[in-house]
């Protein structure tokens, strides 16, 4: 028998399960189709183990085990919902609530709800680090933040493309967007966490303005960003102005017109315009990841030039 196809038994809440040798917790609780919340996790990028939402608790282990990277080994015992566990996941909502602008988040308020979590019991929330990006020669009249504020002081959102907007007080810290950058997509490297503790922050290469920096403008750190802080600005543009309405949109799936590569898009309509484009996580050719024309360069279709 090959490695690959050697399983092991594991027990999780009481059921027995087998599971390829290799395959995570996360994984063979999906198997049993037992519900696990995720922030930092998705299926076509590494896991960083940085959301702390997916632990579940493991018979002999000291501590709480993240299920998104933990491998399954023979004989475990798991607790998905033990009060150890919902007592964790209540704190870590509270905790990134009373720091984060989770508005545009219907998982986080979902989560909220279910674990009772009340994060107005740590004061006002707390704003995010200030970026410190220096003001780009492209960003005309947008608002960027000049780094010249405290780090008490709210940060405005950062409108410096006319392709998508990054608004940081809506930043969890979850490591996507710079996985999705990095080898796990678009190998650009244009971005990763910088400072520690309460100065951590998504920055680019000594804080260039993003236009200047190595950013390619894939969009693909937009495609997976859990909280609204990276948001094509179309969306953007339509939630400012209080017309934003998904029930009035519709999504219709197509293939990539740009090149022979085949890449599907899922195209979501409003008002017989194009709003956002994703594509499918499990699709076998993009695994969810686009270039800056499969993901922005639609404007062709209402009659405009391609961005």
């Amino acid at each position: 028998m090959s490695d690959a196809q050697r399983t092991i038994e594991l027990e999780i809440d009481g059921r027995k399960t087998q599971v390829p040798e290799g395959a995570t917790l996360l994984q063979a609780c999906q198997a049993l189709s037992i519900d696990v919340p995720t922030f930092c996790w998705a299926a076509n990028l590494t896991p960083v183990n940085v959301c702390r939402i997916c632990v579940v608790e493991l018979e002999g282990a000291r501590t709480l085990v993240p299920a998104c990277s933990r491998k399954a080994e023979a004989g475990m015992v798991v607790k998905t919902e033990s009060e150890r566990v919902k007592l964790s996941r209540k704190l870590v909502l509270e905790l990134l609530g009373s720091s984060v602008d989770m508005s545009l988040a219907p998982e986080f308020r979902s989560l909220a709800t279910k674990y009772d979590a009340h994060p107005e019991r740590f004061g006002p929330r707390a704003p995010r680090a200030p970026s410190g990006e220096r003001e780009s020669a492209h960003a005309g009249h947008h608002h960027v933040d000049d780094g010249a504020h405290a780090a008490n002081v709210a940060q405005p959102m950062k409108v410096d493309n006319d392709l998508f907007v990054r608004d940081y007080e809506k930043c969890m810290l979850c490591y996507k967007c710079v996985e999705a950058c990095g080898t796990d997509a678009q190998n650009t490297f244009a971005i990763a966490i910088a400072g520690r503790g309460f100065d951590a922050r998504i920055a680019t290469e000594l804080e260039t303005p993003l236009p200047d920096s190595a950013c390619v403008f894939c969009g693909n750190c937009v495609g997976v960003c859990p909280t609204g802080a990276l948001m094509f600005k179309a969306e953007s543009d339509l939630r400012d102005t209080g017309a934003w309405d998904e029930s009035k949109q519709k999504v219709t799936d197509t293939i990539c017109p740009y090149c022979g590569v085949g890449c599907q898009l899922s195209m979501r309509v409003q008002d017989n315009k194009i709003v956002r484009v994703t594509s499918p996580a499990d699709h076998s050719v993009t695994a969810g990841h686009l270039c800056i024309k499969g993901r922005f360069g639609w404007s062709f279709v209402e009659g405009g030039k391609p961005k």
